[in-house]
């Protein structure tokens, strides 16, 4: 997902008032930046216009001329690519060094959910009693939900509606014949174990939509969406609802209504590892609601809040309250004592691999990956080590088997989001080639998005020869961009390709990273040429 990081690179080592400026500055600049994903990037128009290389030295000195510019001397590139059958090599510049791959990082996540659990794998989320309910459907004592990383219960795959998500939920426990619990409703989110978010973000990325806490029990990408309207007269507070509608978030409303030609200046700011939401500026009367995405703090109580509403709305009532349990309590119940009432699962991995790599969707894969390391925990494995940290040891494992050699991949979480994950287009390669024939390599290659059509590259190439022709993972970073995957030439060959550009400003009205980067895979698209 999308991660373009601000100008200022300030530790929160100050007062109070400094950490909340930080935060606010953030916060606003990842607003202005949600809204400008969708903008249409220039095209590389030398790229499009020229007709394609026709013999493979021509494209090489192409391909050479354009990253040995010198606008390139303080960046670092990093490009490989093969000829997917043979292996043979295109081109290759600083194949064996180390890069920062940004979310090309999903690449390898994919691969090893889809190797590990396998393209129909689904994810189970599940209801757990003490004991079944009485004829009557009472349930005495306590209702346990316990979550496993589903990423799916969200209303955005779900029509819009979030309760059309929460109600398969509600069927499994009516099912069981439950309609009344005199006990409390538990969120257990033991199952994954380790901190709330990824290893090497950032602390600022807890205020961004991609940045959202990582949960066992996630609902609606662990987001609400906050609209702020204009107040009934000039002068009045502005009104505030989210969607979904939630009483977990305190609002401090301090906004204003002002004159119809008065400017728009809304600002939001959540407080880090709370939910309190200060809502700031002035909107004129009349004029365009504001809207934000807005991320949550302990999400796994607001699919508690949720699911007791979808629960409601059905007439099975709950006579307890909301709690949520993690791997660090010590009074959750093992869930190896208590009895199943139910359990909905998750769409298969190969949806999950689409919904993760084509918008580029951080909490997917970092659930993905603690998933696929937890499923690997046995009663050896130290009870210290983290979800995450399984899933790592689990990658490095199935790298070793795919060919990439030790020292190629650094990785510390699953998504890129990490400034710290390092890989080289040599393995980037290595891991195409290995899921190009693996038995689940249509789901991989159906889960990346298309030039021009879809995904991170829905507006990238449009009207060029790599439209439709190039399915790829995009990667961005403050400092790092990437594009790797698959292309099929002019002449109807198949190539792998990786491609990093880390370091690079794009001073001086230059065309920007991702644009460089697509100038290559347009060149290797409109090749007419033969590889072999």
């Amino acid at each position: 997902m999308k991660n373009v990081r601000r100008q200022f690179r300030l530790p929160c080592l100050g007062s109070y008032r400094r950490c909340l400026a930080l935060a606010v500055a953030g916060l606003l600049l990842a607003f202005r930046g949600a809204a400008q994903v969708a903008t249409p990037l220039p095209q590389p128009q030398a790229a499009q216009e020229r007709p394609g290389a026709t013999t493979l030295t021509e494209l090489r000195h192409r391909i050479g001329t354009l990253i040995s510019d010198r606008k390139f001397a303080s960046a670092q590139w990093g490009v490989k690519i093969v000829e997917s059958e043979s292996g043979t090599v295109v081109f290759e510049h600083n194949a064996g060094q180390l890069f920062s791959p940004a979310s090309n990082s999903k690449l390898y996540t994919v691969a090893l959910g889809l190797d590990r659990l396998g393209v129909d794998y689904r994810i189970r989320t599940s209801l757990y009693a003490s004991a079944r309910p009485n004829p009557d459907g009472v349930l005495e004592g306590d209702l346990i939900v316990y979550g496993r990383g589903d990423p799916t219960i969200n209303g955005r795959l779900n029509g819009g509606d979030l309760l059309r998500a929460m109600r398969p939920l509600v069927s499994a426990l009516t099912n069981a014949g439950v309609r009344q619990v005199n006990g409390n409703l538990i969120g257990d989110t033991s199952f994954i174990r380790g901190p709330e978010f990824g290893s090497g973000w950032s602390w600022d990325d807890q205020f961004y939509y991609y940045g959202a806490e990582i949960s066992a029990l996630t609902v609606n990408d662990n987001l609400v969406s906050c609209t702020v309207l204009p107040g009934a007269a000039e002068g009045a507070p502005c009104e505030v609802a989210f969607d979904p509608p939630t009483r977990l978030t305190t609002v401090h409303n301090r906004s204003r209504t002002v004159a119809r030609d008065g400017a728009r200046s809304i600002r939001l700011i959540r407080l880090p590892s709370r939910n309190e939401l200060y809502i700031t500026g002035e909107l004129p009367r009349e004029g365009i609601p504001f809207r934000a995405e807005v991320t949550v703090h302990d999400p796994a109580a607001l699919f508690l809040e949720l699911f007791a509403s979808a629960l409601a709305a059905q007439g099975v009532s709950l006579a307890g309250t909301n709690r949520v349990v993690s791997w660090l309590d010590e009074d959750r119940r093992a869930v190896g004592s208590l009895v199943e009432l139910g359990y909905v699962e998750s769409l298969p991995l190969r949806d999950i691999a689409r919904e993760i790599q084509k918008p580029s969707q951080n909490l997917y894969t970092d659930l993905l990956l603690a998933h696929v390391g937890e499923r690997s925990r046995t009663e050896e494995t130290p009870p210290d080590l983290t979800s995450e940290e399984l899933g790592i040891r689990e990658l490095t494992r199935f790298l070793g088997a795919a060919g990439v050699p030790p020292g190629h991949v650094l990785f510390e979480e699953g998504s890129g989001l990490s400034r710290n994950n390092l890989t080289t287009p040599a393995a980037t390669i290595a891991l195409l080639r290995h899921m190009n024939e693996h038995k689940a390599a249509d789901a991989y290659l159906q889960s990346l998005p298309v030039a021009g059509v879809d995904g991170t590259l829905r507006n990238r190439m449009n009207g060029t020869a790599a439209a439709g022709k190039v399915r790829a993972k995009t990667g961005t970073l403050r400092w790092a961009n990437s594009l790797s995957g698959y292309v099929t030439t002019a002449s109807g060959e198949k190539l792998l390709f990786a491609l990093m550009l880390n370091r690079f400003h794009g001073a001086g009205g230059s065309r920007s990273a991702r644009a460089e980067l697509d100038a290559i895979a347009i060149e290797l698209a409109a090749f007419s040429g033969r590889v072999r």
